[in-house]
């Protein structure tokens, strides 16, 4: 236990103090004198790696720097962090006063805002009556004369007086000029409907006269249109008697033409026929001289294939046994007889040598 407390106590004072600690780690190179420090604890130390005792008193140096060395960063870590901490307080700090003074600064405004609210909406509610005046005129102005009568005797019954307030004035005028225009609408339209209805019985007047002149039209026109009919009958009929006659007359001439015409076309059906018969006999005799030239070609083609073909197997033939030939004279070359090289030479030809051929 006290190896334990001497060993931490030893590392504790390799490290800055808690108080000096971010003013070290500030400073450049302000952690040499504890680098230089732990430095001199392990340079003095002779290392003998012959026995096992120098091997882990060497092994315990290491780790004595490397502790120290993760104490330092630990420490610097910690400093760093205490750091971040520091925006992030003043922040929070920042924020819960612009949150209460906010709240504050609402709360202390609330009754202006309330009463600049309730002004808000008298204004508006005045200038709404004030303008329902306007829209009035824009509603009926082009209504029927009872329509406007109604709109003008609602605008005369709206009462002005202290209710308005400061828009009193106002409103009076716009009660008048919605007045003004109405009546004015009013006028115009009684003048409007007075002319349309003059107008109305005017044209049903002359919508009575233009009926009778209508009537008596039709009946003139129904008698000029029997006259005319009867005239036209009668044209009718003798048109239909000279159509007949001219009908029978033509059908007259056409059954003589008809009677010329079918003697005609029989003598051409006869001269047709003789025709056909002499080019049919005719057409005989070219079949049969071209079926015979025909043949005696096919024969001279066929005598000419043979001839050829007889020629390519004889070149055939003598190409193969000078290929033979060849192949027997490699054969004697090998002190092989005459009649033994041919003989293999045919065996190979005939494929009689297996996996062994001659190239023609």
């Amino acid at each position: 236990m006290s190896e334990v407390l001497e060993q931490e106590s030893t590392e504790l004072e390799l490290l800055p103090s808690p108080e000096t600690a971010l003013e070290v780690y500030q400073q450049p190179k302000g952690l040499d004198p504890y680098i230089d420090r732990i430095r001199a604890e392990v340079v003095g130390h002779e290392p003998d790696v012959s026995t096992d005792k120098g091997r882990k008193a060497i092994a315990s140096l290491a780790f004595k720097v490397r502790r120290a060395k993760s104490a330092l960063d630990a420490l610097g870590k910690e400093q760093v962090d205490r750091l971040k901490d520091i925006p992030k307080k003043i922040d929070a700090e920042r924020k819960r006063m612009r949150d209460e003074l906010d709240a504050l600064a609402e709360e202390v405004r609330r009754p202006l805002d309330e009463w600049q609210a309730a002004e808000d909406a008298r204004i508006a509610e005045h200038k709404s009556n004030v303008a329902w005046f306007g829209q009035q005129v824009d509603a009926w102005a082009g209504s029927d004369a009872v329509t406007i009568r109604e709109a003008i005797a609602s605008v005369q019954a709206v009462k002005i007086g202290d209710p308005w307030q400061e828009f009193e004035t106002e409103a009076l005028r716009a009660k008048a000029a919605a007045l003004e225009s109405l009546t004015a609408a009013l006028a115009d339209r009684e003048k409007y409907e007075s002319e349309r209805a003059e107008l109305a019985e005017l044209r049903r007047k002359q919508a009575e006269q233009e009926q009778k002149d209508r009537e008596a039209r039709i009946a003139q026109e129904a008698a000029e249109k029997a006259r005319q009919e009867a005239e036209a009958q009668a044209q009718a009929e003798r048109e239909a008697a000279a159509r007949r006659e001219a009908q029978a007359k033509a059908a007259a001439e056409q059954a003589e033409r008809d009677r010329l015409e079918a003697i005609e076309r029989q003598r051409q059906a006869e001269a047709r026929a003789e025709a056909e018969k002499l080019a049919a006999e005719q057409r005989a005799k070219d079949a049969a001289e071209a079926a015979r030239l025909a043949e005696i070609e096919r024969q001279q083609q066929e005598q000419a294939r043979i001839e050829v073909e007889q020629r390519r197997r004889e070149a055939d033939q003598q190409h193969r046994l000078k290929l033979m030939g060849e192949a027997k004279h490699a054969l004697m070359g090998m002190n092989i007889t005459e009649e033994l090289a041919r003989a293999i030479v045919l065996k190979i030809a005939r494929g009689e040598v297996p996996n062994v051929t001659i190239n023609f």
